[in-house]
């Protein structure tokens, strides 16, 4: 969990990630951007600040904020009733990201897998995100990212978004926010 104050200072703190990333953001999207700290009390090295521009039934685009060596922790998108899980093209547009999927390992790891968390992190396919660098994910598979040392910036470009049925390998997260008021 986290505070209401907690939460406008890591906005803030976001703000200016997106600022030295030359994102252009409302004064609503600064007001509303999305401290994801997943339940674990360990935002510095597991979280995630992201901005939504839309997501509709169709598709969606955002932005996600990394402070430096913070990790988005592994997760899929699986199917949803009908729906086939999200399939999602990740840009680089500030920073550099390793991003790990299904297949074969990297024989040396760049990331560092955040400690108390190892057993919940599978999958060891290295891509390195540099900025104008993209990859897409395809749906169900089993991915996670982690920022390099100043931080990054990702345009995020996907079929739609349930991000409440996204499903982690580490069975502590909670994906949606619980934010106490102070």
């Amino acid at each position: 969990m986290i505070t209401r104050s907690e939460v406008n200072k890591v906005q803030e703190r976001a703000v200016e990630l997106y600022v030295q990333a030359s994102i252009v953001l409302t004064p609503s999207e600064k007001a509303t951007i999305e401290v994801a700290e997943f339940g674990l009390d360990d935002l510095e090295h597991q979280g995630l600040e992201l901005v939504v521009y839309i997501n509709t039934d169709r598709y969606c685009a955002k932005e996600l904020g990394l402070f430096p060596g913070q990790t988005c922790p592994e997760h899929k998108h699986p199917q949803v009733e009908d729906r086939p899980g999200k399939m999602e093209t990740f840009r680089c547009r500030w920073g550099k990201v390793w991003l790990y999927v299904e297949g074969e390992p990297a024989s040396h790891l760049r990331a560092t897998v955040p400690k108390g968390s190892e057993a919940y992190y599978t999958v060891f396919h290295e891509v390195e995100l540099l900025p104008g660098y993209q990859y897409t994910i395809p749906p169900n598979t089993l991915h996670w990212f982690q920022s390099g040392p100043v931080g990054a910036v990702i345009s995020e470009f996907s079929s739609t978004s349930t991000d409440e049925n996204d499903v982690f390998t580490d069975p502590r997260i909670k994906r949606m926010p619980e934010i106490l008021e102070d």
